[in-house]
């Protein structure tokens, strides 16, 4: 199955907070969308892995991606090592999609970094046509995305790219409160920073921001660690 994009988080929720406008927005073109969780958040103060996989399941019903896996790494210790991108490099060259989107490469979890990285370099290794992989049984064809851009997660950063996701502010914010032991807060909830009252007013507030920088009310923001082309200059209009 090919995709036109493969969004891959650290962990479940990462996407959706990162770039869930965008795949939204994506979505309702008429795009193909999958979401790959590399870890299952089993580190997460709260919640259980079980219920933060039924919530990844609504959440990405919300956004409309065509499918979510799981690669089952080991939270908290995501390595870039050969093992590891053996592993994305199998999903890539199955779904062979056109843009990826991945963490940022500096943020506060650890995680995200490790992900951005081994992530990259999956991508690239990918395109290696001495590299022999087998998914499900069938040997693979080499495939490099043309472009891989990283979402904004905690910390602020300096865009390559920012996305218009107006229309799609609520479906968001709907598809991040599907995660509903990560960003509410009850009596049996430990404190965390994405459950503190004003965390979703927050990402709202981003958006808003990089949708004041671009004269849109919503937006989200991208790094790319190449250049970015395009074919014809009034496709930026």
């Amino acid at each position: 199955m090919k995709v036109d994009i493969l969004a891959f988080g650290a962990h479940p929720d990462d996407v959706e907070m990162g770039c869930g406008g965008t795949i939204a927005k994506s979505t309702s073109m008429g795009k193909t969308v999958g979401i790959i969780d590399l870890t299952r958040g089993e580190l997460g103060t709260n919640g259980s892995v079980e219920l933060r996989d039924k919530e990844a399941a609504e959440a990405s019903s919300i956004l409309g991606s065509k499918f979510r896996l799981n690669l089952d790494f080991e939270d908290g210790f995501i390595f870039n090592n050969k093992e590891n991108q053996i592993e994305v490099i199998k999903i890539i060259r199955h779904y062979q999609p056109d843009i990826i989107l991945s963490p940022t490469q500096f943020d506060r979890h650890s995680d995200h970094g490790k992900a951005s990285d081994l992530i990259y370099e999956s991508a690239f290794l990918s395109g290696l046509t001495k590299l022999d992989t087998a998914y499900e049984g069938e040997n693979q064809s080499p495939w490099r995305p043309r472009i891989n851009l990283n979402y904004q997660q905690w910390n602020d950063f300096d865009p390559d790219l920012i996305v218009d996701i107006s229309d799609f502010i609520e479906i968001k914010k709907d598809a991040i409160l599907a995660f509903k032991s990560q960003v509410l807060k009850d009596s049996s909830t430990k404190s965390t920073k994405i459950n503190s009252d004003n965390f979703i007013e927050s990402i709202k507030y981003r958006a808003k921001n990089y949708g004041r920088l671009i004269d849109r009310d919503y937006a989200e923001a991208f790094q790319s660690r190449k250049n970015i082309a395009i074919n014809n200059i009034f496709d930026l209009i």
